[in-house]
């Protein structure tokens, strides 16, 4: 087997660490991946960091709330995940960024 890792980073808008622990946690989920152990570190006085240790490698994100931005990263070695992730990943980003009526 070669050793090969996938991976993605950007931003994205939103920096509430509980809605982002869910929305996150649930498309690592739907994507397939196995979740091993999570950490995560409140900044004082603003700011969030989390890591998920996943049995495929792993996802952070870093909150930059001065800026209303969330700095998001995955690393897989299972391109199958991956690719669902990626799918996941845009629809949330279309949801999150329709305009609300």
């Amino acid at each position: 087997m070669e050793a090969k890792i996938d991976n993605h980073s950007e931003w994205i808008k939103g920096t509430d660490p509980g809605k982002l622990k869910h929305d996150f946690e649930k498309i690592l989920l739907q994507s397939g991946f196995g979740i091993l152990n999570f950490m995560e570190h409140h900044f004082n006085p603003q700011g969030y960091t989390c890591i998920w240790l996943l049995s495929e490698s792993h996802f952070a994100l870093h909150t930059f709330p001065e800026e209303n931005k969330t700095y998001i990263e995955l690393s897989s070695c299972n391109k199958t995940m991956y690719d669902d992730f990626l799918i996941h990943l845009q629809e949330y980003k279309a949801h999150e960024n329709k305009p609300s009526v």
